[in-house]
């Protein structure tokens, strides 16, 4: 296998798939004469060459990095004088990429990381410019009589450290600079952004535009109300309505992360929605959904289905993000970063000693993360019985934590429904039902503000209304974790159904020591005594001596609202052996 240094140009065409629905043969016929006129002569003159053609796009490699970023100029330039008789969406126009990095060489094809970042580097590139890595940048400054633009750092996709790029400003005859980026302008929000492209009418009926519009609308303000989420406003949205965006033009000319698009199809009494969440950088598709929905009633079908994808998408989103911060080092982190890792070790192995570290650096980063001051009152509330704390010193610190959280932000329906079980977790089970309460009330679409109401409700006494949020947060994770399996455990032993309890649980591993007992209360109601002993005597073996399980089943009959669910706790208790 052969390794060496090159610098590596890719282009591609902007809109092909739009050019070839309008006119495949004549698309076809003017890409042959622009390759054949234009950028293999510029590539051999700069002593390159093709290494392969890929559709609609190219792979070069040169000897020379500043003959690399001299060839992409020329073409580019070439590029203003082709076709002036064609309107400027009729035109072809290239996007081009050069870096200069390690490659594998295999026969005449090459591979490598150096050749995934121009390729990543022509995909940011607006129509008709140029994007070139820091490595690039630094080969050729001083070399070149360019003028270039620092358009900042990007993660790229699959590579791990984040990469400097860099436009050139082009002198096309047409205005004094033509610079790429539009992104150098609209820098991307610190939290995952979002636009909602109009989806697209295929019924063939122009009676339906109202109906399809109104999903766009819908999807655009359901998702708004995240406040986790940056969305851009309807009137930026509705800009491309008629149009074929390419998806990397709008995530650069509106700033965004992330595009949704879809489409509406209405025969006879059916509706078919298809809805998909593009990262707008690399286009590749993240999720994606079909629904199929009877239209008895149209606007309940509307509500139904802007409602599934008002809630996936988020969690889609959480999803992307945090396997894009695994990637990166704890020092390269933001707030919002930290609270995310913070959370995914909390929800993988609830009440993680290892997150709390997580959540105080996002707060050294940013003060006013109240999400991070929420987290940390949750794991504080749920110390007492999960590691045995100091009862007082944890409802100290909870309660101050929560407090920081609301002054911050008094109106976030996650911090409010994470708070919500955190004063529940401390007996303060008024505080707990006002903020799971008005988190419903704000958002009632979002997972965790399910998974929260559906334990909140239980230890407060309408299990049907916690037995209703549990099937609305399976119905959307279904996959699931620590926090949801103790969710589902809770709601079925205070809906006395002991088995079902037992079944959520099965197969749990090394479960903290006051899921131990409380697993035990559950085997002895289903009348499974000898797995109940076993359990007691596991938890009476790890107790450690300055807790027990006196102190356990105080704290947990303080979080109960109804003296019946109290008398099922001590009843299940006593029944597996506990002396209480």
């Amino acid at each position: 296998m052969e390794r060496r240094l090159a610098a590596i140009l890719a282009a591609d065409v902007v809109g092909y798939s739009s050019l070839m629905g309008k006119d495949e043969a004549g698309t076809l016929e003017r890409l042959k004469r622009l390759r054949g006129e234009l950028v293999q002569p510029n590539i051999t003159a700069h002593k390159g060459r093709i290494v392969k053609l890929m559709g609609d796009g190219l792979l070069a490699e040169f000897p020379s990095v500043v003959e690399a970023v001299r060839c992409a100029v020329d073409v580019q330039r070439g590029m203003t004088e082709r076709e002036p008789e064609l309107t400027d969406e009729r035109r072809i126009r290239l996007r081009i990429g050069v870096n200069l990095g390690d490659i594998i060489v295999e026969g005449t094809d090459i591979y490598g990381d150096g050749v995934n970042v121009a390729a990543r580097l022509e995909a940011l590139a607006d129509p008709g410019s140029i994007c070139i890595s820091g490595t690039v940048f630094d080969h050729v400054n001083a070399k070149v009589d360019l003028e270039f633009v620092d358009l900042g750092e990007r993660q790229i996709k699959n590579i791990e450290q984040p990469v400097q790029v860099y436009g050139i400003a082009l002198d096309n005859g047409k205005t004094d600079n033509t610079l790429v980026g539009r992104a150098a302008v609209l820098e991307l929000p610190d939290k995952p952004s979002i636009a909602v492209l109009p989806f697209d009418n295929m019924s063939g009926d122009p009676e339906q535009e109202y109906f399809v519009d109104g999903i766009t609308e819908d999807i655009i303000t359901e998702l708004a109300r995240f406040r986790s989420l940056f969305v851009i406003a309807r009137n930026s949205s509705f800009s491309y309505k008629g149009k074929s965006p390419n998806i990397q033009d709008v995530g650069r000319e509106l700033g965004v992360q992330y595009v949704v698009e879809g489409s509406v199809r209405k025969v006879a009494n059916r509706v078919r929605i298809t809805a998909q969440l593009v990262e707008a950088a690399s286009g590749n598709h993240v999720w994606a959904e079909r629904y199929d929905r009877e239209l008895d009633d149209i606007f309940a079908v509307q509500d139904e289905v802007v409602r599934e994808i008002a809630t996936a998408v988020p969690g889609q989103l959480d999803v992307d993000a945090l396997a894009k911060v695994r990637r990166r080092s704890d020092q390269d982190l933001t707030a919002y970063e930290y609270v995310l890792r913070g959370a995914d070790l909390q929800y993988r192995e609830w009440g993680s000693v290892e997150a709390v570290p997580l959540f105080e650096q996002a707060i050294e980063a940013d003060p006013n993360c109240a999400r991070a001051y929420a987290h940390l009152a949750n794991w504080h509330a749920y110390s007492i019985t999960a590691h045995c704390a100091p009862a007082e010193e944890a409802r100290r610190l909870t309660r101050s934590m929560a407090e920081k959280a609301q002054h911050i932000e008094p109106n976030d329906p996650v911090i409010l429904s994470i708070l919500a079980e955190a004063y529940l977790m401390i007996g303060d089970l008024e505080p707990a039902r006002k903020c799971i309460d008005r988190a419903v009330k704000i958002n009632p679409n979002h997972y965790m503000v399910m998974i929260f109401a559906a334990d909140v409700f239980a230890w407060l006494g309408d299990i049907d209304e916690a037995l209703r949020w549990r099937d609305l947060y399976l119905r959307h994770d279904p996959q699931s974790n620590a926090s949801t399996i103790e969710v589902d455990f809770e709601v079925y032993y205070m809906a006395e159904r002991y088995d079902d309890a037992i079944d959520v649980i099965a197969g749990w591993q090394n479960p903290l020591i006051h899921l131990i007992a409380n697993f035990a209360a559950a085997y002895a109601q289903a009348g499974r005594l000898d797995q109940a002993a076993a359990l007691r005597m596991q938890f009476e073996k790890i107790c450690p001596a300055d807790y027990s399980i006196e102190n356990h089943v105080s704290e947990q009959l303080k979080m109960c609202a109804l003296q019946k669910h109290r008398d099922i706790w001590l009843e299940g208790f006593r029944k597996a052996g506990f002396e209480v």
